[in-house]
């Protein structure tokens, strides 16, 4: 009897292991979803390209190089091969400065293939970014040049004709002018060499140099990082990038002065590497242009901003700080890159000295600022800002007006109004240096 029970276990163990096999092999296998790509974009710029896919689920890629030709090849799994990815080679465009055409296709079961025919050797970076803000999943593809872009090379190639005449290789001083007009005052003197007293050469024969200041001006966010958004669809980046070229401009009629673009085009930058950038081409200040936001949008007016090694001024810088901060969260910024460079430049050194000359810059051009507009706050403010750390550059950060604010919102998108802030952001830069003229630097030019 006992031998009959075990017979009858076996021979049921063998009914339901057969019975198991007969239905994982009748059922089709539940194939995993696949992941829609619900954006892509590409921000193309001298200095790199960038293209982003944007997604509600992390994707999962391998990338490689392949030369003769240089081609960039991007597999990613699990994507649905839609009319959105599909679309992302006719978005290429024929000025880019590294990729010539894109290539969409299905390589194999579950693999998406991107090819991109390059212009040139590229040393790309791809990284993925976690959701932040209005921003889901992204997959960030940064091609840039094997060579990196130099600031203070590509300044030199695109000197003013005034340092061309002064035959500056990396320009630092320039001669002041034979016929200067008469000086009016001290403030003149240091400010416009054209109004300094007319002298060719000093008592001791040598020449009679003047001092040329450089002054970096970032047009903040851009690229994926629109900034603050007005209720008529105004983007803070588009602003801050027109009044940053006013700003350059008008410093480059000083026969004394230049400015320097962080950005020239809609694409983004990291903060650090802004400071970075300054500090390359040897700024001697460094003047961050951005358009304020708040939820209530009443509020309106200009500010300054400075750094702070000590805690923020008040509850609203601080809220600002965390802002502007969360730039490079928004940007998509690659964090396991590990930068020595950078990492030098923000170092949380003393910059007790720095602050105070930011101080001054701020307390200066906030004055200017008040002849156009409203004042959100009649003194500097200081806070954390990330983008104002370099050790050794004055930094300010300049809140033009509020462009959540209707009436303000019309105001910074007017071209007339935005060149009477770029003016008044000049002329509080040169008042600052009739006050505090620069220290003399190593190499001198002279005709």
């Amino acid at each position: 009897m006992f031998g009959a029970f075990k017979f009858g276990n076996k021979f049921l163990a063998s009914i339901i292991r057969i019975g198991f096999l007969f239905f994982a092999f009748s059922v089709p296998a539940i194939a995993q979803p696949s992941i829609k790509i619900s954006a892509a974009r590409v921000w193309p710029a001298a200095e790199y390209t960038r293209i982003t896919l944007e997604s509600k689920q992390p994707i999962n890629y391998k990338h490689f190089l392949v030369d003769n030709p240089e081609r960039m090849v991007v597999d990613l799994e699990n994507i649905e091969l839609d009319a959105t990815l599909s679309q992302l080679a006719s978005k290429i465009g024929a000025d880019d400065p590294y990729i010539k055409s894109a290539r969409v296709a299905r390589y194999k079961p579950g693999v998406v293939r991107l090819v991109f025919d390059l212009k040139t050797t590229v040393k790309p970076a791809v990284f993925s970014v976690k959701p932040y803000g209005e921003y889901g999943h992204r997959l960030v593809l940064d091609i840039y040049p094997a060579q990196p872009v130099d600031p203070l090379l590509a300044l030199m190639e695109t000197d003013s004709p005034k340092d061309a005449a002064a035959g500056m290789s990396q320009p630092q001083q320039i001669a002041k002018a034979d016929k200067p007009a008469p000086v009016k005052d001290e403030e003149e003197k240091a400010v416009n060499p054209r109004k300094a007293k007319a002298s060719a050469k000093d008592k001791k024969g040598a020449p009679d140099l003047v001092r040329l200041i450089t002054v970096a001006i970032d047009a903040g966010h851009g690229g994926e990082d629109p900034g603050a958004t007005g209720r008529q669809g105004t983007l803070e980046k588009d602003v801050t990038m027109s009044i940053a070229q006013r700003v350059k401009a008008k410093l480059d009629e000083e026969e004394n002065m230049r400015g320097v673009l962080t950005r020239d085009g809609d694409y983004f930058v990291a903060l650090g590497h802004r400071v970075v950038k300054a500090r390359k081409v040897s700024a001697d200040l460094f003047v961050s242009i951005h358009a304020d936001a708040f939820v209530n949008p009443e509020a309106r007016g200009s500010s300054v901003f400075a750094l702070s090694e000590n805690g923020a001024t008040s509850a609203a810088a601080r809220w600002l700080a965390k802002r502007e901060n969360d730039a490079d969260l928004i940007g998509g910024v690659n964090l396991d890159v590990k930068d020595k460079y950078l990492k030098q430049t923000l170092l949380d050194l003393s910059q007790t000295a720095t602050i105070n000359d930011s101080m001054k810059l701020g307390k200066a051009v906030l004055s200017e600022l008040g002849g156009i507009n409203k004042l959100h706050k009649a003194a500097v403010e200081q806070a954390g800002f990330a983008v104002l750390k370099a050790p050794d550059i004055p930094s300010i950060l300049v809140e033009t007006a509020f462009i959540t604010n209707p009436e303000e919102e019309a105001r910074l998108g007017d071209e007339a109004y935005q060149d009477k802030i770029a003016s008044a952001i000049v002329a509080g830069i040169k008042r600052y240096f009739a006050n505090n003229p620069p220290l003399a630097k190593a190499k001198l030019a002279k005709n």
